[in-house]
C-alpha cells in the first residue's frame, strides 16, 4: 500500500537527470562516501547533544536517543489540560510566540498529548543556541505565571513514569512487525 502511494506521488517529486548523475557520482566514491557518513554522524551527536543539554537547561525532558534527525520532547508540564486541543494550542504559542517551528506529537499519531518531535539535524549550533534561549524563557514565563504547586509537580512526574515507559514500548524497534522496519 505504501508503495503503490508513494508510486503515485513521485511523479510530482522527480529528481532531475542532472542531479541523479552528480548523485551517482559522488556516492560511487567510496572514500567520499565513508568521510562524508562519519562527519555527518560526529555532527548529528554533537547537535542531538546540545539539544537535550539545552533541554535540560530549560526544565523539559525528552526521551533517551543515540542516533537520528530528531528527539521526542515531553512539554506535557506545560499544558493547561491533558488533551489534544492543550497541544495544538501550546503548539500555536510556540510557532507563533515562541518563533519555534516544532511538530506537535499528534500529527505524528502521538497517542498522548504533551509529546513533541524537535528536529535537530538542519540546525547550525548558533541557531539552536537561540532556539533553546527562547524555549527556556517561555517555560520560566509560563511556570511563574501557573505557580505550580509542589503536589502538581509530584502529579507530573508520577504520570511521566507511569506513560513514558509504556509509549516507548510501543513505539519501539522491536515491537514492530517485520514489514513496518
Amino acid at each position: 500500500m505504501v508503495v503503490s502511494a508513494a508510486t503515485k506521488m513521485s511523479s510530482f517529486g522527480l529528481v532531475s537527470s542532472q542531479t541523479q548523475y552528480l548523485l551517482s557520482g559522488l556516492l560511487s566514491d567510496k572514500k567520499f562516501t565513508s568521510t562524508y557518513l562519519d562527519e555527518n554522524k560526529k555532527r548529528l551527536k554533537i547537535r542531538q547533544k546540545q539539544l537535550v543539554s539545552g533541554l535540560e537547561a530549560a526544565g523539559v525532558t525528552c526521551l533517551k536517543s543515540n542516533a537520528g534527525l530528531f528527539c521526542w520532547v515531553d512539554m506535557r508540564h506545560l499544558l493547561d489540560t491533558n488533551t489534544f486541543e492543550a497541544e495544538l494550542e501550546l503548539w500555536k504559542k510556540i510557532v507563533y510566540e515562541v518563533k519555534l517551528n516544532i511538530s506537535p506529537g499528534s500529527s505524528c499519531h502521538c497517542t498522548e498529548p504533551g509529546w513533541f518531535r524537535v528536529c535537530f539535524a538542519n540546525m547550525s549550533k548558533e541557531t539552536l543556541d537561540l532556539a533553546m534561549k527562547r524555549l527556556k524563557e517561555y517555560v520560566e514565563s509560563t511556570d511563574s505565571r501557573r505557580l505550580i504547586s509542589k503536589s502538581s509537580h509530584e502529579r507530573i512526574k508520577s504520570l511521566r513514569k507511569r506513560t513514558v515507559s509504556n509509549w516507548v514500548f510501543r513505539v519501539s524497534w522491536t515491537d514492530r512487525v517485520p514489514d513496518e522496519r
